[in-house]
């Protein structure tokens, strides 16, 4: 298994590693924030990625999203010391295979994670019931309102550019200067978190609920 570890703090990943490799596992190489581990997984095409969540200049929750959009072979574990309900239930939404504690026994550790190579999840008897509970419920009905702090400020941007005509993949990619898989990431996220189906349905909600503000040439 070929791993790559993304954590901001040297001591834990030098840790990790040793940790890792005295289990003959491969460590292909370090990342310090969530982009640096994006580009490292483009470049070194590890089996599992090993990923905090609480990083700088990319957080490992918005870094795991990316992946699974564009890299979505590759299996991200989310390695974190939060036990925090809404983050175990964010991360396995956004695509992360399993969601392990830092504070784990080593033995569980490795069990876990050659679960991972065989396609299982990596979660733990209590985080697997926490979350058969949280899906278990009845979905909320779609909201008449919307919440301003929903979208993240790049979701924004690419819900402005739908509004003004801007709705394939390749147009926003360009207007954005992002891969197309990127914006189909937003674009999903974004029918997440208004409840809604397709690109239409935002862009009416958009304007019905005053989402974006319109120019006079664009209104």
């Amino acid at each position: 298994m070929r791993i790559l570890i993304a954590d901001d703090h040297t001591l834990f990943r030098d840790s990790l590693r040793s940790l890792l490799e005295a289990h003959d596992v491969d460590v292909v190489g370090e990342a310090e924030n969530g982009e640096q581990a994006i580009q490292l997984t483009w470049q070194l095409k590890p089996d599992v990625v090993l990923m905090d969540l609480s990083m700088p200049v990319l957080d490992g929750m918005e870094a795991t999203k990316r992946l699974a959009a564009e890299l979505p072979e590759v299996k991200v574990v989310i390695l974190t010391a939060s036990d925090d309900d809404s983050n175990l239930f964010e991360a396995i939404k956004s695509g992360a295979k399993g969601y392990l504690l830092k504070d784990l026994e080593s033995r569980q550790f490795f069990s876990l994670l050659e679960g991972v190579g065989r396609g299982e999840p990596a979660l733990t008897p209590t985080l697997a019931r926490k979350l058969l509970d949280e899906f278990a419920r009845p979905k909320k009905r779609a909201r008449e309102s919307w919440d301003p702090d929903a979208l993240t400020e790049r979701e924004q941007e690419v819900l402005e550019l739908m509004v003004t005509g801007v709705t394939s993949n390749r147009r926003l990619a360009k207007q954005l200067g992002v891969s197309e898989n990127t914006v189909k990431f937003h674009v999903r996220n974004i029918l997440d978190k208004l409840h809604l189906h397709n690109r239409a349905q935002v862009v009416a909600y958009a304007l019905r609920h005053g989402m974006v503000e319109l120019t006079p040439e664009e209104d």
